[in-house]
């Protein structure tokens, strides 16, 4: 399978047993993410090293309830901490990120 180039085609590829082929380490995570499997999703954030991991590495502790760790995450990322919803996080960050 490609890798989606909206989110319509990220959300319908979850059904799959492992992310389309493409997708940098940054969807790779919001994709395993989707999926229920939050050490994956946060083995692909750790691996990603630019700007852009950090942020999705600051959801997933956020996801995770670790707030404290989440806040130095978005501080490395140069992002202010998010206070929406984690599904509005998540489908804002996945829709930059297809974009792209």
């Amino acid at each position: 399978m490609a890798a989606p180039r909206d989110i319509a085609g990220f959300r319908a590829s979850v059904t799959a047993a492992a992310p389309p082929a493409g997708l940098d380490l940054p969807l790779q995570s919001l994709w395993w993410d989707a999926k229920g499997d939050w050490a994956r999703a946060h083995a692909c954030a750790q691996d990603d090293k630019t700007p852009t991991g950090a942020r999705v590495h600051a959801y997933l502790h956020r996801v995770e309830g670790d707030l404290s760790n989440a806040g130095y995450w978005y501080n490395r990322a140069g992002a202010v901490p998010s206070t929406e919803p984690l599904t509005a996080e998540w489908e804002s960050l996945a829709t930059a990120l297809l974009a792209r």
